[in-house]
């Protein structure tokens, strides 16, 4: 079909395929093919193509990598006190969408050279569908805040992130306003298995909305499967006290937890007693899971003989014919 044929969305839509920041080159080589192609590719968009893969060249020089072909292949990105700026880290949001193969993404900066907005920034350009095969997601010692926690959960609920199992946000200034803001959208990602919440000043307002947090007013509706798959929680050196404890134990006997196998409180100011009551909690939980589970089998082990059975009357039936 010729390209005059298509509207002008889809066109748009085979360009931005184009203009893959990471490999701009297929830009130049369709539209040097494509007299169609051409219009589409004006001298001011191919220079502007160039200037964005130079600042790309040079984050993945930043990050460790030798190429941006490195980058676009990669199942596994780890970047240490790379020094990453704020702008770095916008330029990476941006290129979220051409990374298809990326898997998991860790970012541990103790420089605090991103700043107060880099995750924010980060999240702010991670378009629906960026990140595609991204399943663990690392941020290590950099400040995410409330407004990076509201970008964060923005990206996640316009379609960022869509397989993710795993999220770290350690000692990244999350107080109870971020974790509230973010909670929501993190009930709305069933798959989720992993949390890591460590070293954090968010305390039991902060909990309460992560474990059982209500629909905010006018948002969607929360869903009944939200935090089911979650099985490991780690809560240590934030501010959760007895209250917060009170709300986690309320949470497991609930059955607002049911995946839940490891859970660390450890350096948070709750008393013993109410972290023994959290504790006493998760065993009645974890029993209830394994019950389920025993339940569930011996239902299938009932299923199937029952099936075979029904076959084996079937068969007699149709000897019984001839």
């Amino acid at each position: 079909m010729a390209l005059s044929r298509l509207s002008g969305d889809e066109q748009g839509i085979i360009l931005g395929q184009l203009r893959n920041t990471l490999e701009p080159r297929l830009a130049m080589y369709f539209s040097s093919a494509s007299t169609e192609l051409r219009p589409l590719l004006p001298p001011a968009v191919r220079q502007q193509l160039r200037a964005d893969h130079e600042v790309a060249a040079a984050l993945c020089v930043k990050m460790g990598m030798r190429s941006c072909k490195e980058l676009r292949e990669a199942t596994e990105v780890e970047c240490f006190d790379g020094g990453l700026s704020a702008g770095d880290l916008a330029t990476l949001g941006k290129l979220g969408s051409v990374l298809p193969a990326l898997e998991t993404l860790t970012l541990y900066e103790t420089s605090d050279s991103a700043g107060p907005d880099g995750v924010q920034r980060l999240a702010e350009g991670l378009v629906a569908g960026a990140l595609p095969a991204v399943t663990h997601l690392k941020i290590y010692d950099m400040h995410v805040g409330d407004a990076g926690a509201w970008a964060l959960a923005a990206a996640l609920d316009r379609g960022a992130l869509p397989r993710l199992e795993g999220l770290v946000l350690t000692d990244a200034a999350i107080g109870d306003e971020a974790l509230v803001a973010l909670a929501p959208a993190l009930w709305r990602r069933p798959v989720l298995k992993h949390l890591y919440l460590c070293c954090n000043p968010f305390g039991d307002e902060g909990l309460a909305a992560l474990v059982a947090p209500p629909p905010p007013a006018g948002t969607p509706p929360l869903p009944t499967g939200g935090l089911k798959k979650l099985r490991a929680l780690h809560l240590d050196e934030t501010q959760v006290s007895d209250a917060g404890c009170a709300a986690l134990a309320t949470a497991l006997d609930s059955g607002a937890l049911p995946a839940l196998e490891h859970l660390t409180l450890a350096g948070i100011p709750a008393s013993a007693a109410a972290i023994k009551a959290v504790r006493e909690a998760l065993e009645r939980s974890r029993a209830e899971a394994l019950a389920r589970a025993e339940r569930a089998a011996v239902a299938a082990s009932a299923a199937r003989e029952l099936g075979r059975r029904r076959s084996q009357r079937l068969r007699g039936g149709e000897r019984g014919t001839h």
